[in-house]
């Protein structure tokens, strides 16, 4: 009996401090069309989660055929994890690379690049990034269709 008392004791002040776990359903994200500052042809854009973890948000990004963001940098680095599709992605000055589910791209801070879908496939990836000084991404111009086809 000792034991059981000394143990619940002991227990009661992590119970107590612990916090729940956090479920967002699918369906409850709501996304939008990307800007037309921001992206060419037709981008919908649904926040998976917020800047939560130090600083850290993620959106799921699915362009279709033809469509691309604009050149940008992240201030602290982006992770993409492509999930369906196949697309592209170039850092300035650089090849363009094909993408496809089940890839992951890292963008280091302060590399100018864009990414997108291809001109006949759509592709789908979540953007991972963490922002400094409360910025995520400094937006540049849009990729020409010399650039996006070359």
């Amino acid at each position: 009996m000792k034991h059981l008392i000394l143990a619940t004791a002991l227990l009661a002040p992590v119970a107590l401090s612990a916090q729940q776990v956090e479920i967002t359903h699918h369906q409850d994200r709501t996304g939008q069309i990307g800007a037309a500052e921001t992206f060419t042809g037709t981008v919908y854009v649904s926040p998976v989660f917020a800047p939560k973890m130090a600083g850290v948000s993620a959106g799921e990004v699915t362009f279709l055929p033809g469509a691309r963001s604009a050149w940008h940098t992240h201030p602290v680095g982006q992770m993409l994890v492509v999930t369906h599709g196949t697309g592209w992605t170039q850092e300035r000055g650089q090849p363009k690379h094909i993408i496809e589910a089940g890839d992951v791209v890292w963008c280091p801070p302060g590399v100018e690049h864009w990414h997108g879908a291809t001109e006949t496939t759509s592709v789908t990836h979540y953007a991972i990034q963490g922002s400094e000084d409360g910025s995520a991404v400094t937006w540049g111009e849009h990729v020409t269709d010399a650039e996006y086809g070359g």
